[in-house]
C-alpha cells in the first residue's frame, strides 16, 4: 500500500467514470499502457480484481464499485486540503481543464483570456478540450466550462465574458450572381444552403429573429458538414448559401470575399460565459483564471 500514490487512484477513478482505459488515458495525458499496467499494479496491491475487461467494454467488478464509491469523496477532500495549501503560493500551479464548444474557443475573448492566463500564470497548464456535445463537466473532471448564457446548468455558478454572439448568413459573389438575394428566411428554401450536422446526428434548423418574430427554416442544398472549415470551403467557392458565426466569416465579409445576407433577421444574443460548480474552495488556479476573467471583462 506505501508504493500506491494519489495520481495511482486517479487512474481508477478516470477509467470508471469513462468505462474505458483509452479514453481515461486521453484525460490523464498518458498512454493507455501506462494507465492499464497502473491499474494492474493496484488490483495486485489489493489482491481483488477492480474492473472486468472484455475487447468491447470496461465494467467494476462489485469490489472495484464499493472502492469507487468510497474512493471518490476522499479524495476530493484530500485535493481540497491539496489547494487550499496551494493557494499560499504566490503563483498558482498544477492543470486547469476547460470543456468548450468549438466556436466558443475561437471566441476572441476567450482566446484572449487563455493567452493572458498563460503570460501570468506560467507555472499552470491549460487543457482545453474543444467538442460540440454538452458535457457534465463536474462527472468528467473539468474544473470548468464554457457555454452561451442560456446553456449553463442551473446548479452551475455562471461568469459572464461579457461579449454578444451572433450569426451571420453568408454566400460568395459568385454564387449570388444573377439571383434574387433572399429578404426573409423564407426566400431561403429556393437556394442551395450547406447544411449543418449536428453533434448528436440531426441536421440543424436554421434560427431567425426580427423584433418579434422568430422562424426555424430547414433548408435543403447539395452538400451536408459536421465540420466548420469543409462548410466555409464550399460556401466561399460559390456552392451555396451558408450559415455560421459572425466571429468566423466577418473577415471574409469586410474583405468582399462573402455577402452578408439576412442581416435584419440575425440580431445579437446573449453570449458566452465561464461556468464551474459552487466548491467550497476553488483551486488556486481557477480561482486565478476567474479574477482574471473579471478584470478583463471590466476593461472591455
Amino acid at each position: 500500500m506505501d508504493r500506491l500514490a494519489l495520481r495511482d487512484f486517479d487512474a481508477v477513478i478516470a477509467v470508471a467514470r469513462r468505462a474505458s482505459f483509452r479514453q481515461a488515458a486521453i484525460d490523464l495525458g498518458m498512454s493507455t499502457t501506462a494507465l492499464s499496467h497502473t491499474v494492474a499494479r493496484i488490483e495486485t496491491e489489493f489482491g481483488v480484481r477492480l474492473f472486468n475487461r472484455t475487447t468491447r467494454s470496461v465494467a467494476l467488478t462489485d469490489a472495484g464499485r464499493i472502492f469507487v464509491d468510497r474512493l471518490g469523496p476522499s479524495l476530493e477532500d484530500v485535493r481540497e486540503a491539496i489547494e487550499i495549501v496551494r493557494e499560499r503560493r504566490a503563483t498558482p500551479t498544477g492543470t486547469l481543464r476547460i470543456n468548450a464548444p468549438p466556436f466558443a474557443a475561437r471566441s476572441p475573448v476567450f482566446t484572449e483570456l487563455i493567452l493572458a492566463y498563460a503570460r501570468r500564470y506560467p507555472d499552470m497548464h491549460v487543457d482545453l478540450v474543444t467538442e460540440g456535445q454538452l458535457r457534465d463537466i463536474v462527472a468528467e473532471g473539468f474544473d470548468l466550462g464554457v457555454r452561451v448564457a442560456s446553456l449553463v446548468p442551473s446548479d452551475m455558478i455562471a461568469l459572464s465574458l461579457g461579449e454578444a454572439q451572433r450569426f451571420a448568413v453568408v454566400a460568395s459573389p459568385a454564387y449570388l450572381a444573377g439571383l434574387p438575394h433572399p429578404l426573409v428566411p423564407t426566400d431561403l428554401v429556393g437556394h442551395a444552403c450547406i447544411r449543418v450536422r449536428l453533434p448528436d446526428g440531426s441536421l440543424y434548423r436554421w434560427h431567425f429573429a426580427k423584433g418579434g418574430d422568430t422562424a426555424q427554416v430547414e433548408v435543403s442544398g447539395p452538400m451536408t458538414f459536421d465540420d466548420l472549415p469543409l462548410s466555409l470551403a464550399a460556401v466561399q467557392s460559390g456552392a451555396g448559401i451558408g450559415f455560421f458565426f459572425e466571429q468566423d466569416v466577418i473577415k471574409d465579409i469586410e474583405d468582399g470575399m462573402l455577402v452578408r445576407l439576412l442581416e435584419d433577421w440575425t440580431p445579437p444574443f446573449p453570449g458566452l460565459c465561464l461556468y464551474y460548480p459552487g466548491r467550497r474552495h476553488p483551486s488556486a488556479g481557477l480561482s486565478a483564471f476567474l479574477s482574471l476573467a473579471r478584470e478583463m471583462t471590466k476593461r472591455s
